[in-house]
């Protein structure tokens, strides 16, 4: 498991984990990103996904991405950490991995999931990932390539000290 500073549309793994809505259909943010990044493709086939649940994660082809898979997975909104949100968040990265192991993923990328327009706290949302990440491999006896991949140096201090 590592921690960058990138734009996860250019990373070349095997899939990239789009931080989506529940329609799939695209928003802002990271999914807007990974949507124009990926082409007209992306949004067809993710109509015929009937959405995803908040926990969830669906998989689809890259299209023009570098990235082989985009996993799509729906994260909590923060209402202060009481109403089910580190589960909810903690589900994101374990069904994200589960659909990544179903396809043969050997590498995959994460965007700090729910803690943009979401607003769920870095701090607390990395501590989950990366606990969350960590015992999925244990459990699995498996190896896979895992990148955090950070919107900002600060998001990346916070995964690299979590790592640490």
């Amino acid at each position: 498991m590592k921690a960058i500073t990138a734009d996860i549309t250019t990373l070349k793994v095997d899939a990239i984990v789009n931080a989506a809505n529940t329609t799939l259909l695209g928003g802002g943010g990271v999914d807007g990103a990974i949507h124009r990044a990926a082409g007209p493709a992306l949004l067809e086939e993710c109509r015929g996904l009937g959405g995803c649940a908040v926990g969830d994660a669906k998989i689809t082809r890259g299209y023009k991405l570098p990235a082989k898979h985009v996993i799509h997975t729906v994260g909590p909104v923060w209402r202060g950490g009481h109403s089910g949100e580190p589960e909810m968040l903690a589900g994101c990265y374990r069904r994200s991995l589960e659909v990544a192991l179903e396809h043969g993923v050997k590498s995959i990328a994460f965007p700090a999931i729910s803690t943009g327009v979401y607003g769920y706290p870095i701090e607390e949302a990395t501590r989950i990932a990366v606990a969350t990440v960590r015992e999925f491999l244990k459990q699995n006896e498996m190896q896979m390539d895992v990148v955090f991949c950070c919107f900002s140096e600060r998001d990346l201090a916070v995964y690299s000290k979590e790592l640490s």
